[in-house]
C-alpha cells in the first residue's frame, strides 16, 4: 500500500467519524452532570467494596494460615 492511498484513507476515515458524530444525539447538561455523579458514586462503592473484602480475606488468610 503506497502513502497516497493510505492517506486518502485515513483522511476518509475521520471525514466519515465527524459525519456520525454529528449525528450522534449528546446528552444536555443536567444529564451529563447526573450520570457523572452515578458513575463517581458507583466507582467510590466498587473501591469501598473491594477495600473492605481484601481486609476480610487477608484476615481470614492469617487466621488460616497462623500468621506467617
Amino acid at each position: 500500500m503506497n502513502i497516497d492511498n493510505w492517506i486518502k484513507k485515513l483522511t476518509g476515515f475521520f471525514t466519515e467519524v465527524g459525519v456520525e458524530l454529528k449525528k450522534s444525539e449528546w446528552p444536555g447538561r443536567a444529564e451529563l452532570i447526573r450520570s457523572t455523579g452515578v458513575i463517581i458514586i458507583s466507582v467510590a462503592a466498587l473501591a469501598v467494596f473491594v477495600g473492605v473484602s481484601d481486609y476480610i480475606l487477608i484476615k481470614a488468610l492469617k487466621l488460616l494460615v497462623g500468621g506467617l
